[in-house]
């Protein structure tokens, strides 16, 4: 069922409206389709484009793929992001999220990708989170089923920093008590 990726990339596509009368790009890998002129893949490449937002990403993803709840691997790397939407959440079987590359600025957006059970791998550097010192313990801590960030393994040791980081900054710290003479 896993065929070669469905490739809109290089596209300059700024809305997912105008990627549903683009035809994919034909890799190494032919594309193989269903009798509905569906794509067998379970791999989107968005990459490279003018998105700046993800409305109609359910659209796209059912316009495409013949299983669009299979869909493993979504590739939005290097477009105009600025908030991990809502609706990627719902990519229930997706293993691999490439964000890098965006303008992406709140650390806490992290957090909605918990409730995807299979996420493995993610990407999110070259966005402005990246400059918080807690970005990578964040990530690892609020998506413990990650085996690569950015690239890079994560290490067993980075997962108890992690979680041992997570643990510290939800503790509530006590003010010091003032002596008073």
């Amino acid at each position: 069922m896993c065929g070669a990726p469905v490739d809109l990339s290089f596209r300059n596509i700024s809305s997912l409206t105008e990627a549903l009368t683009e035809e994919p790009t034909s890799g190494v890998r032919p594309l193989k389709r269903n009798s509905e002129s569906k794509y067998l893949s379970c791999s989107l490449r968005l990459n490279n484009n003018n998105i700046t937002d993800l409305c109609d990403l359910q659209k796209t993803v059912s316009h495409f793929l013949s299983q669009p709840s299979h869909l493993a691997w979504l590739d939005l790397s290097f477009n105009k992001l600025t908030h991990i939407d809502q609706v990627l959440c719902q990519l229930h079987s997706l293993r691999v999220l490439y964000l890098h590359g965006n303008s992406i600025s709140i650390l806490s957006e992290v957090d909605r990708l918990t409730v995807l059970p299979h996420l493995q791998s993610i990407t999110l550097h070259g966005n402005p989170i990246e400059t918080n010192k807690t970005y990578r313990n964040r990530a690892i801590s609020v998506l413990p089923r990650l085996k690569t960030m950015d690239f890079s393994a994560v290490t067993q040791q980075e997962r108890v920093m992690a979680n041992i980081w997570h643990r510290s900054s939800k503790t509530p710290r006590r003010a010091s008590r003032q002596i008073l003479p």
